[in-house]
């Protein structure tokens, strides 16, 4: 019983991980219908930017977090105003490659400006643990559960209460009918851009952290993401966050158990087994758990 609690802890601490990176994802898709290959890219500049500010630059580790957030959100407005917005109206896949081009480019940066070495990120909770009836639990997945919630919740409630949150919403489900009320497209999208590169610095700094080292590698998180995104639906943000706790537990309960009860799948089974979720999923639900069924009419 005390392993299964302590893997549903991590799988719960995984699956805030992948709800992040997935937010950044939908947040983007919902307002443009673009699937943002590069939020992987910012995934990772965030979380070397906060190991710029706090562990070079000697700053508070909090507000090197809130400076790589705030780092980030203006590339996002940059790479919106500068390069995106000149692409309206033309092909969707243009769009997409586009994405593609801008991860190798952040990537490319990364590895010039602060190597590819194994690096500390500098979080102030390290490798400590704590121990809960038995239950040996990480700091920092305490804390990335944390942060996760505090951060969703504040996303819920800017997406509901809040004016430029409305517009968004109202954006996304009929974009020539948001026009018609006055409501300003460019507007929205850059804020959905500057969102998502703000939640992607937050997701890379909560990846890197704790035991793991800062590798160029953190980027790949979010193709591990893909599951949760496409589980959840893709213009779902309370799906994004479902199907990262899905697919983390998945990812987690299948690395603990598998080795026992089906070795003959091999060792890496458990990084297989949220895109065979996904698989599944897709073949009751095409269009995820809370996606939105496209209608067409001939």
């Amino acid at each position: 019983m005390t392993n299964f609690l302590q893997l549903i802890v991590g799988g719960v601490a995984l699956g805030m991980q992948y709800a992040l990176v997935a937010l950044g994802f939908v947040i983007i898709f919902k307002a443009t219908h673009v699937i943002n290959f590069a939020q992987g890219g910012f995934v990772m500049l965030g979380a070397y930017l906060t190991y710029q500010y706090s562990a070079l630059w000697g700053l508070p580790f909090f507000v090197g977090v809130l400076l790589a957030m705030i780092t980030t959100a203006l590339l996002g407005l940059l790479v919106e105003r500068l390069v995106l917005r000149r692409m309206v109206g033309k092909p969707l896949f243009a769009l997409i490659m586009i994405t593609v081009g801008l991860l190798f480019i952040i990537q490319e940066i990364v590895n010039t400006v602060w190597s590819s070495e194994p690096l500390n990120l500098g979080d102030p909770w390290g490798i400590d643990t704590v121990s809960v009836g038995g239950v040996v639990i990480q700091v920092a997945d305490l804390w990335s559960v944390g942060l996760a919630g505090v951060l969703l919740a504040a996303f819920f409630a800017f997406f509901r209460f809040s004016k430029l949150g409305l517009a968004m919403r109202a954006t996304a489900l009929d974009q020539e009918a948001a026009l018609a009320q006055g409501m300003s497209a460019k507007r929205v999208f850059a804020a959905a851009w500057a969102i998502s590169g703000a939640v992607a610095a937050l997701a890379g700094v909560i990846i890197a952290s704790g035991p793991t080292s800062l590798v160029t590698t953190v980027q790949f998180t979010a193709l591990l993401a893909f599951p949760a995104i496409i589980l959840g639906g893709l213009d779902s943000p309370g799906g994004a966050v479902l199907g990262g706790l899905i697919i983390g537990l998945t990812q987690t309960l299948t690395a603990g158990y598998q080795s026992e009860y089906a070795a003959f799948l091999g060792e890496n089974f458990h990084t297989v087994m949220p895109f065979l979720v996904m698989v599944l999923i897709l073949l009751v639900r095409p269009y995820g758990l809370f996606g939105t069924p496209e209608v067409k009419r001939i």
